[in-house]
């Protein structure tokens, strides 16, 4: 038996491998694309939504006749299976390709069509039976499936996003529970600033998290506005009036995404913006994280000669001359996957303004570049949360060390004793290389007892009611 079948398309004859389910299109991109290295099948959830087009077209097709039961029923089974996993290595075209996509749309039309062709009966090449083109790819584009498709994988891609970042949420609360009782120095421009708690300093990095989760899930909604029935340039062409609407709510029904069409089928097709939103947001995420893993640094610079403030875990030897050393290797890997987002995030943004007239020929890469800027931030948040977050302790020595000796508790006394007497209390305190109670009880600006109300530590840590002096 020959290794090969022979299949035939627009620049002649090619031998396909027999064990193929792809065809003679897919063959050609794969020799044609030697970008990334990145196959398509790298991301699961496109392949998924892929099918689930596929699936959604075949449907709204035999609704309106222009499909026999046998074809959608082939077509369904073959499309269910590539959704529940099956044959995603065949899905070989590279990430970044020309076309505008066409070439992943063509992978999935003949991985489909071949797996289809078998459950008929039939060998996989014998398209006179079931076609990629006529029937799979029926009343389609590559401009309508190709967006479509992206739309569904960075929905259902945000999902595993949102779970990683709510664990990391949930551990610095866990963090800033157990650290409420820790007062510490705020600061701002890297100098003293005023107290807190190492706990409101944990818990304002859960926030800030909790922020972009909730702008990544509103971001998202952006997605459920599709160009399917679209097809070439939005007109809808070779499609049936009913057709994208059926095809939408079938798509919406199998991927159980509440999915509508665009307004403008038009606009829709040539405009990239929703991804670009969604880029942006995600950018906006990695950002504040790399910046939570700069304070994370600081706080544990040291051990001795730094802020020493808390204590990060220790997960392997920091350096190849000296002994001893530990570096911050976590929070220093999730700001490298914070530039990575950044820069993926200038590559969706030229490639959205590249659009030209009636299509976008970029998505792939920009494909690319979410599908991979969400597994990286996925990953780094559980990264941080493992094998950070969950293992830091605080230096409570250090902490109150560093509140006794800090000139800036005078802020707390301006007050009582006025901005100026406070200057020169700061100064005196400063140049003398004393502490701030010392100076003031010196110069008898205030009493003992005022003076220690004054600097109670809950006092300092939130808004009071004051007993000014009238001055």
């Amino acid at each position: 038996m020959s290794q090969f079948r022979t299949e035939h398309d627009l620049l002649g004859d090619r031998e396909v491998p027999n064990e193929a389910y792809y065809g003679v299109h897919t063959l050609r991109a794969k020799e044609n694309f030697h970008i990334t290295g990145t196959p398509i099948s790298t991301y699961p959830e496109l392949i998924k939504a892929l099918a689930m087009v596929k699936q959604a077209a075949a449907e709204a097709n035999y609704q309106l006749g222009h499909l026999n039961e046998a074809k959608r029923n082939a077509i369904v089974t073959a499309c269910k299976a590539i959704t529940d996993g099956a044959l995603h290595e065949q899905f070989v075209v590279d990430m970044i390709q020309g076309g505008a996509g066409t070439s992943t749309n063509m992978n999935a039309n003949e991985v489909i069509c071949n797996l289809a062709l078998e459950s008929m009966g039939h060998k996989r090449g014998e398209y006179q039976y079931l076609h990629p083109n006529d029937d799979i790819n029926m009343a389609q584009s590559t401009n309508d499936v190709y967006p479509t498709a992206l739309h569904l994988a960075v929905y259902r891609s945000l999902d595993p996003v949102f779970d990683a970042m709510t664990i990391l949420r949930d551990a610095f609360l866990n963090k800033a529970q157990e650290f409420n009782d820790h007062l510490k120095l705020g600061r701002t421009q890297l100098q003293d600033a005023v107290p807190m708690t190492l706990g409101q300093e944990f818990k304002a990095f859960a926030v800030s998290i909790n922020e972009d989760i909730v702008r990544l899930k509103q971001s998202r909604e952006l997605m459920c506005d599709v160009n399917l029935g679209g097809t070439a340039i939005g007109t809808g062409i070779c499609t049936h009036p009913a057709y994208a609407a059926i095809a939408v709510q079938e798509l919406a029904k199998v991927s159980g995404v509440p999915f509508v069409s665009a307004e403008d089928l038009i606009e829709a097709t040539q405009d990239c913006g929703g991804f670009l939103h969604v880029s942006g947001v995600l950018k906006r995420a990695a950002v504040k994280l790399s910046k939570i893993c700069n304070d994370l640094r600081l706080l544990s610079s040291g051990p001795r000669s730094g802020f020493c403030e808390i204590n990060l875990p220790a997960v392997q030897a920091g350096s190849s001359i000296m002994p001893g050393k530990v570096n911050p290797v976590i929070p220093e890997v999730v700001n490298q996957v914070a530039f990575e987002i950044v820069g993926a995030d200038a590559t969706v943004t030229m490639a959205v303004e590249a659009g030209q007239l009636q299509l976008n020929a970029f998505e792939p890469v920009i494909a690319h570049s979410l599908l991979r800027s969400m597994k990286l931030l996925e990953n780094a948040c559980h990264t941080l949360t493992e094998f950070c977050v969950t293992g830091i302790t605080a230096n409570r020595d250090c902490l109150e060390q560093n509140i006794e000796r800090s000139i800036a508790l005078v802020a707390a006394l301006n007050p009582y004793i006025g901005y100026k007497a406070a200057t020169a209390v700061a100064t005196e305190a400063f140049s003398t290389d004393r502490n701030i109670r010392d100076v003031v009880l010196q110069r008898g600006l205030m009493s003992e007892e005022e003076l220690n109300e004054a600097l109670r530590a809950d006092q300092l840590i939130q808004p009071r009611e004051l007993c000014t002096k009238t001055r």
